[in-house]
């Protein structure tokens, strides 16, 4: 399945939720067939409440996928890392399960955007973390990110763990939100372009000041 692509983040709250909503409808806007998927939504019931922004932020309606339970097949109620929420709610996650939904999308669409929970390092059950299982299915990396004290830091470290499991940093999606402190968000996303030179780091603006131009987007998305 190499049309799928991961999308994390360097914590949570960092903006993955809307930057795979913004990144599938710039997909869209340079001809592709994109679908997001979500590995497991915690906090909610029924549908996923990240699938229904990334439709809302494309601007179309649910998919018979959505409906059917392909694009987020575990929800748990709790808001907390996915071990927890599954041991909370007595449910076992089921890897295959998330994959077979992965291949049928990946078979109905250009690119599938699949969108994990917290940062890489969270755990999914007591053996495997979400880094494993992206290592694992070999999928290349979009990394979220921002300008915020303590934000460099941990994007070299979640770089790094990439590096260490052979996993392939497709991109790099600065968030420009929040402006914190212009001075330090400057001086971040300079010194990531300095160390990483040949990865591409588009960046995602905030909702009400544009989306990401399409003709932006490097090959290694497309």
């Amino acid at each position: 399945m190499n049309n799928v692509f991961f999308i994390s983040g360097i914590d949570t709250n960092i903006g993955k939720t809307y930057a795979a909503g913004m990144l599938a409808k710039a997909l869209a806007r340079r001809g592709k067939r994109v679908i997001t998927q979500k590995l497991v939504q915690t906090g909610c019931t029924h549908l996923s409440e990240d699938i229904l922004t990334h439709r809302h932020l494309q601007g179309i309606p649910l998919t018979k996928e959505d409906q059917a339970g392909w694009t987020c097949p575990y929800i748990f109620t709790y808001p907390c890392s996915p071990h927890m929420a599954a041991e909370r709610d007595q449910r076992a996650i089921d890897f295959q399960v998330i994959e077979a939904y992965t291949q049928a999308l990946s078979q109905r669409y250009d690119i599938v955007l699949l969108e994990g929970a917290g940062g890489l390092m969270v755990p999914l059950d007591d053996r495997t973390l979400t880094i494993d299982y992206v290592a694992l299915h070999h999928y290349p990396l979009v990394l979220i990110t921002c300008g915020r004290l303590g934000s460099l830091n941990h994007t070299l470290l979640s770089i790094e763990a990439c590096e260490a499991r052979g996993i392939p940093v497709a991109a790099i999606l600065y968030n420009e939100y929040p402006a914190e402190d212009e001075a330090i968000q400057r001086n971040t996303l300079q010194y990531l372009q300095r160390r990483y030179p040949t990865t591409p780091i588009l960046l995602l603006p905030q909702a009400d000041k544009g989306e990401i131009d399409p003709q932006s987007l490097p090959d290694t998305l497309l």
